[in-house]
């Protein structure tokens, strides 16, 4: 009882003080140490800075994410089911199941990171802030714009028109607001990035922030889509969602209702020529192919993006990006781990389709084919030199495997296959290393019989399963705006420019030029190269949908490949497999598999359906036709 009494005279005591000091601080009010009053952060240049940088987590790692959005694609597979990409591929999400969505696009957080962009605009146009650094204020302001129409234009290329939201709501105010249409939220996006530009004009960014040539390559991709089949009237009304309860309410907000496509592919042309102006990219200046082992050299080190400290890799090819997600302090940002083979104990987490693979050209620029007995007996012999810095094949060449392993791998070679060997003196069919029913962590084998390499650093002394990488991931790059430029050009049907482009392209994977010369047979080239050179650069699921042809390449059957090993007649091998011609014949079979995955294509599939909640909270918020 004592001991209450006297606490309970100090605080009485403390509390007759406090009132007693009039204006002066309260000694109990006690400002939390992880906190800060929102009203003190545009007060001063440092806090605003770091409320602008927080941000940019908005983009989270890009496209680096376990589930990649090559998998809801004709490039690869994901291994792992039930994680809601097979959904995405058999047609079958709607609003209540959503299936796979990340991060980077996903509705309620693209319009939390856009609530950030909005306060911050707010905040630094008016007076209500204590900033006196002019340079700083248009800084944080051009990021701001920049931001937002990053993440309008995800929610655009995903959804269709949305909402467009410029001011921060209150707890009372009227959330609900119908969606904007097409044209207008391209518009804005196309007037943030052009605020952006002007807020950027002589101010040099730090690595991964936005900058002026950076919202003129969004400005590129915004306009180039806009002018896309998918998004003019009379194209998208010849698709089956055309039929569908609410597809002429939807319209205007998936499509232009003007019969002006041509003027809209000379905007996207003239905003590709202003990116390429700013820049200059990497060894886009040749006139003549490389050798194939350059090639293979130089396109490795565009993926790597001057990460890698591997030998071969040129760092110069860091001048490619332009605006790029760099992971210096993420050590658990493992892409090789997550894609890499389980023979090295990685997850094989998005592995190539043969209908990716049997895409890449021979050397010489025609195409490979199964049909051809001689390309079928050696498949992966004389590709495009950019094959062979992007997919790991059995009897590729790869890094050193761990202690435990390396005594059955004297190569350093994947296997993906099922040879004939020699143990303790029988002949036995020896399971690969890399395959499903090898000995290392088969669960995670790859079902295609393929892996990817390309964003995976070479480097020996990285261990993917447990080093990480700072590969960064490639946002923009310069060669997007070069494609976009030369896209444009064949729709003008200015085909000599866009030859040259495409060469020049080609010329430095070390490809000869090409050999088209109608718009149609051009458009097919074009539409192949950029296949190839963009490869999981989360392009090729947008080029489908916006070139309207899903269901010819997205809705194709998974193939993989079924490799066996044969010893010919009076060889052997003993204990320890390698791959190697001289001792075995090899056989190659294409196999088409709907077991890991049936895709499945319908229309509605080219825009994603609102969430059943979203359309609930927001009763004019209209869903997606065929949902």
């Amino acid at each position: 009882m004592k001991s209450i009494i006297r606490n309970t005279y100090i605080l009485t005591i403390a509390v007759m003080a406090v009132l007693a000091s009039g204006c002066k601080k309260d000694m109990l009010t006690v400002e939390p140490p992880d906190k800060i009053r929102a009203e003190l952060v545009w007060q001063d240049g440092a806090l605003a800075q770091a409320f602008v940088t927080d941000i940019y987590n908005g983009l989270s790692v890009g496209g680096f994410s376990e589930q990649m959005l090559s998998s809801v694609s004709d490039e690869s597979l994901f291994t792992h089911p039930n994680r809601g990409i097979d959904l995405v591929n058999a047609s079958t999400i709607n609003p209540s199941t959503l299936g796979w969505v990340d991060d980077t696009w996903a509705y309620a957080k693209m319009y939390n990171r856009i609530r950030a962009c909005n306060m911050t605009i707010e905040r630094l146009s008016g007076s209500d802030n204590g900033l006196t650094d002019q340079n700083l204020k248009d800084q944080l302001l051009g990021e701001a714009h920049f931001l937002r129409a990053y993440f309008y234009h995800q929610l655009l290329r995903y959804y269709g028109g949305v909402p467009l939201i410029t001011k921060v709501y209150g707890l009372n105010d009227d959330f609900r607001i119908k969606r904007s249409t097409y044209n207008e939220c391209t518009d804005f996006i196309v007037k943030d990035c052009e605020d952006a530009q002007r807020l950027f004009v002589g101010k040099t960014m730090d690595k991964g922030r936005g900058s002026m040539i950076a919202a003129l390559a969004l400005k590129s991709r915004v306009l180039l889509y806009a002018a896309s089949d998918l998004h003019a009237k009379s194209k998208i009304s010849t698709l089956e969602i055309a039929n569908a309860q609410g597809f002429a309410e939807a319209l205007p907000l998936l499509a232009y209702d003007d019969n002006n496509q041509t003027q809209r592919w000379q905007a996207a042309k003239d905003a590709a020529k202003a990116v390429m102006d700013l820049g200059s990219g990497y060894k886009l200046d040749l006139s003549a192919p490389v050798s194939a082992a350059a090639g293979r050299l130089n396109y490795k080190s565009l993926a790597m993006g001057g990460g890698s400290k591997a030998p071969g890799m040129d760092a110069a090819a860091a001048s490619e990006l332009i605006l790029g997600r760099y992971f210096i302090d993420r050590s658990d940002m493992r892409f090789g781990r997550a894609n890499g083979p389980n023979g090295y104990r990685n997850w094989a987490g998005n592995t190539p389709i043969g209908l990716l693979v049997d895409d890449y050209e021979m050397t010489d620029g025609t195409k490979f084919s199964w049909s051809n007995p001689a390309q079928k007996q050696n498949p992966y012999e004389n590709r495009d030199p950019r094959f062979y810095a992007t997919i790991l094949y059995d009897g590729a060449g790869w890094k050193p495997r761990d202690k435990v392993v390396g005594g059955v791998d004297p190569a350093n070679q994947i296997q993906t296959g099922e040879y004939d060997l020699i143990i303790d003196g029988k002949l036995t069919t020896y399971k690969g290393l890399d395959t499903r029913s090898g000995p290392i962590e088969s669960w995670n084998g790859s079902w295609t019989g393929y892996y990817t390499q390309k964003f995976t650093d070479p480097d020996p002394n990285i261990v993917e399963a447990s080093n990480p990488q700072f590969v960064p991931w490639p946002f923009f790059r310069y060669t997007e705006a070069v494609m976009n430029y030369i896209e444009a050009s064949i729709e003008l049907d200015q085909l000599g420019e866009a030859t040259s482009w495409l060469n020049k392209i080609r010329f430095r994977a070390g490809m000869p030029a090409v050999t088209a010369t109608d718009k149609e047979g051009l458009k097919e080239v074009y539409r192949h190269e950029r296949r190839i050179e963009m490869v999981y650069e989360e392009q090729r699921y947008h080029d489908a949908r916006r070139w309207m042809i899903g269901k010819t390449t997205l809705g194709r059957k998974t193939t993989y490949i079924k490799v066996s090993g044969k010893f010919k007649p009076g060889k052997t091998m003993v204990n320890m497999y390698r791959y190697d011609p001289t001792i075995y014949d090899y056989t190659y079979t294409p196999t088409t598999e709907t077991a890991q995955e049936n895709r499945v294509w319908l229309d509605k599939i080219y825009f994603r359906p609102f969430s059943r909640d979203e359309v609930n909270k927001n009763t004019f918020l209209v869903q997606n036709p065929g949902y």
